[in-house]
């Protein structure tokens, strides 16, 4: 049985992530196919890209087989499935949120669909079936209003050129006049919204989008005079007809979203409390009913609008990026939209004025304010790059000091920018929409309360059955026990539970935006309250990421010199940081002495390199290098002197000519200035384990680890074994979180419970891979996801003991007749208005 990888973004472009359901189906379809043993997502990533491996029987089909077949099958899906991720405007809460959710769901070839209060809907379907047409009529039947679209390939992996004009003409094909939906009805096509167009007229009437609000107000106002006028000696149809404009104002938007979904063999929640207000207007208790009304729309209303608070929270990212840019042209500038920008142009950036581009620094010298994208509060100092004609474009490692993102606001000098990413595909831009992709992930708590609902609601309805037919058992009239029962449908309805984790969500993934840390959806955010271990790569984490040359020790007669020159010759080779930095360094020793030419690189993981220089085989690397190699081990004396530079905190590499040892090096990586005091305040907020990962020898993992204050560390790990060691610490700590820079530690990420990668805003693939990603290259914004993620979580709880406890005892109140309509909506509206309000605090959340 062999072994073949592939690029999944070459085999699927559009989809997001490797994580993307079309992945999965992409694997089950090879899988069927003969002569493949297995398919499955790779642990390691090929220059970041996520790779797809296949295990083979070589004597039944070929890798160009294995190719051609995976292509096409890749292609296939690609042509069968669509991705969306939609802005809407026009859900009014939770609750409305679900019933687009289902409605969606209702359509044929919809597969599926997540919408929530913040207005962001995320959809997969199938293309034989349904469309991006058919999705909007179906969106503007339920009242939304598309302002924003965009299809799979637009946040999805990149691709070429050729495969994004496909795509295009693809979506902009209407191939089906009409669509049924799951219940065969015909849904015609009409005049809508397309993907990505922007809407340009208000849908909210003469008062706007504040309609709701307004009508809310207006029922309070008739309530007040209907109820004043009740003692003043005036006809009694005058109050009356308050009373009656007072239900039409109170219960338009509730009576209108009940119909709509009752009609549609649904159930609307909601729909209880205007039974219960109609029941108090056939008892002739008019002022309690238009009391019921007023409370239950103004709460609706300061719900729609504490969650457009949050969502506006998240929309002021979208903003940050101006719209033009100052392009530079044959030594002029010319005033251009930001999407017309081609990576490579050259654009100037006056004196405080935002950076309309992610890109390298090509000329002047600037402090710029990256608070927007990094949440880090002191501008950062930027220079030119060395190389102005260098593509810099498909280079992961560029420098802080030279790179700029779009959004960020230059100082008090002028710059010129190379442009690195297109307008859509800046770091900005990826941020705005991961963060809605984020809002439509729900959390555990959520999905528990979804289901708690699912039997709460028939068991509420049953009571109130048979509440309805006490005055059978106790001696009253039914008046009275009609009265009773609606009531307790009042003090019942948990439009409090629905809401009270959603807005913890929204509010916790909108404040963390704003502080430069990316998480998301609910469920990372609850995981990341709970941790008490957290694990550690070392190197670029919990150090600098920049080791220095300490030490050359030459061995036998080679002078240090003639030893540097081999080593650099063939770590010249490698892009393994240690090798960069023993090249830095030895270069600058050398002082510009001749460096010969090495060849044939071979790596052998987690323990070093050999090469070939003139008719000489070199190797460089750890002591475990040369176990087992053959019978030229080192001896006592020289294992002697490299355990003592590794017990004083530092890297070895044992070099070997042939058959001789001629000498060892060592290098330091020292612990980030941050990293004490950071280890040290995620003690204090509960963090009880923290662990090293690292792949150095345990002496030099023991010295960081001491030094800085951690409570384990782990060395001398392959890549593999960092994975289990990940698995090692879920069995005993339950929940366990990887932190690193999210691409050379994908494999423990995906293995541990919460994934945390450093410095993604300079990293694609951080920003994909990671659960929760730390945009600037700073440890110490760690302690601030955590205290806001614990804050979440105790949000949460909060809101769930209120919301579950006013209903706890609203039911007994009601019935027992201890509270009456009046007194179970104000407690009842008080407790939904209560767990928003208090969601919100989240947004406040100080560092």
């Amino acid at each position: 049985m062999k072994k073949l990888q592939l690029k999944i973004p070459v085999l699927l472009p559009q989809v997001p992530n490797e994580k993307d359901t079309c992945v999965q189906r992409l694997i089950n379809d090879l899988e069927a196919e003969e002569g493949l043993e297995r398919v499955h997502i790779a642990d390691e990533k090929e220059d970041s890209v996520p790779l797809l491996c296949f295990h083979y029987d070589p004597d039944v089909i070929s890798i160009d087989r294995i190719q051609s077949l995976a292509e096409r099958t890749g292609a296939k899906i690609t042509e069968k499935y669509g991705h969306l991720l939609i802005e809407v405007d026009g859900i009014r809460h939770t609750r409305h949120a679900r019933n687009i959710e289902k409605s969606l769901l209702n359509i044929e070839g919809v597969l599926e669909a997540s919408a929530n209060a913040g207005g962001i809907i995320r959809l997969e379907y199938d293309k034989r079936k349904t469309n991006i047409e058919t999705i909007n009529v179906r969106l503007e039947k339920e009242n939304v209003q598309v302002k924003k679209s965009s299809s799979g390939h637009e946040n999805g992996f990149k691709c070429s050129d050729k495969t994004s004009d496909v795509l295009n003409k693809e979506e902009q094909s209407s191939q089906h006049p009409h669509h049924k939906d799951k219940d065969g009805q015909y849904l015609n096509e009409v005049d809508s919204h397309g993907a990505g167009e922007e809407h340009s007229h208000s849908h909210g009437g003469v008062f706007g989008k504040n309609i709701e609000l307004m009508f809310a107000i207006i029922c309070g106002v008739l309530l007040g005079i209907g109820f004043g006028l009740s003692f003043v000696a005036v006809p009694q149809w005058i109050s009356l007809a308050c009373y009656i404009g007072a239900y039409f104002f109170g219960g338009f938007y509730t009576a209108k979203e009940a119909v709509e979904t009752v009609a549609k063999g649904g159930f609307e929640i909601d729909f209880l409390m205007l039974v219960a207000a109609i029941g108090a207007a056939i008892l002739g208790e008019w002022a309690e009913g238009a009391l019921l009304l007023f409370l239950f729309s103004l709460g609706h209303a300061l719900e729609h609008y504490a969650m457009n608070k949050a969502r506006k929270s998240i929309a002021a990212l979208a903003e940050l990026a101006p719209k033009t840019a100052l392009l530079k042209k044959n030594g002029k500038t010319e005033e251009v939209g930001i999407e017309k920008l081609n990576i490579g142009d050259i654009i100037v950036v006056k004196p405080n004025t935002k950076i309309s581009a992610d890109g390298v620094v090509v000329d002047g010298q600037s402090s710029v304010n990256q608070a927007s994208i990094t949440g880090e509060s002191v501008p950062v100092d930027k220079v030119p790059v060395e190389d102005i004609e260098k593509e810099y474009s498909e280079v992961d490692d560029i420098n802080d000091e030279n790179r700029v993102f779009a959004g960020t606001i230059n100082g008090n000098n002028t710059l010129e920018i190379k442009v690195i990413k297109a307008a859509k595909d800046s770091t900005l831009s990826r941020l705005v929409q991961l963060v809605n992709e984020a809002q439509t992930q729900k959390s555990p708590t959520q999905l528990l309360t979804d289901r708690f609902e699912k039997y709460f609601v028939p068991s509420v309805l049953i009571l109130v059955g048979i509440l309805l037919f006490a005055f059978l058992v106790i001696d009253e009239p039914f008046s009275a026990s009609f009265y009773r029962a609606m009531a307790v449908l009042v003090a019942a309805s948990p439009c409090a539970l629905a809401i009270s984790t959603p807005s913890a969500v929204l509010s916790g993934v909108a404040r963390a935006a704003r502080g430069g840390v990316l998480i998301k959806g609910g469920r990372p955010l609850e995981d990341l309250g709970e941790l008490t271990a957290l694990a550690f790569d070392k190197t670029g984490t919990l150090t600098e990421g920049k080791p220095k040359l300490t030490q050359v020790v030459a061995l036998g007669d080679i002078s240090d010199n003639e030893l540097l020159k081999i080593v650099v010759a063939v770590e010249s080779l490698s892009d393994h940081p240690l090798a960069k930095a023993v090249v830095r360094d030895g270069k600058e020793r050398l002082e510009g002495e001749e460096i010969p030419d090495a060849s044939n690189l071979e790596a052998v993981l987690g323990k070093g390199i050999k090469a070939t220089l003139g008719n000489d085989k070199i190797y460089v690397g750890n002591l475990d290098l040369y176990e087992g190699l053959d019978e030229s081990t080192p001896s006592d004396k020289i294992t002697t002197k490299v355990r003592g530079l590794e017990g004083g905190g530092n890297t070895t590499m044992l070099i070997r000519k042939n058959k001789e040892y001629i000498g060892i090096i060592a290098l330091m990586d020292t612990p980030r200035e941050a990293a004490k005091k950071t280890l040290s305040e995620l003690k204090e907020i509960g963090i009880k384990r923290m662990i090293m990962l690292t792949g150095d020898n345990q002496k030099v993992a023991d010295a960081v680890a001491e030094e800085i204050g951690l409570t384990d560390a782990w060395g001398s790990l392959l890549p593999e074994e960092k994975v289990e060691a990940i698995k090692k610490l879920k069995e005993k700590e339950s929940k366990v979180a990887m932190v690193g820079d999210g691409v050379n530690d994908a494999p423990a990420m995906a293995n541990s419970t919460v994934g945390i990668a450093m410095g993604a805003a300079g990293s694609d693939v951080a920003l994909e891979t990671a659960d929760i990603a730390l945009m600037a290259d700073k440890l110490e914004t760690l302690p601030f996801a955590i205290g806001l993620s614990r804050q979440s979580k105790s949000i949460i709880k909060q809101n769930l003991w209120v919301s579950l406890g006013i209903v706890a005892l609203l039911i007994p109140a009601t019935i027992f007749s201890f509270a009456n309509i009046g007194v179970a909506v104000v407690i009842h509206e008080g407790s939904t208005l209560l767990v928003v309000f208090n969601a919100l605090r989240l947004l406040a959340y100080k560092k």
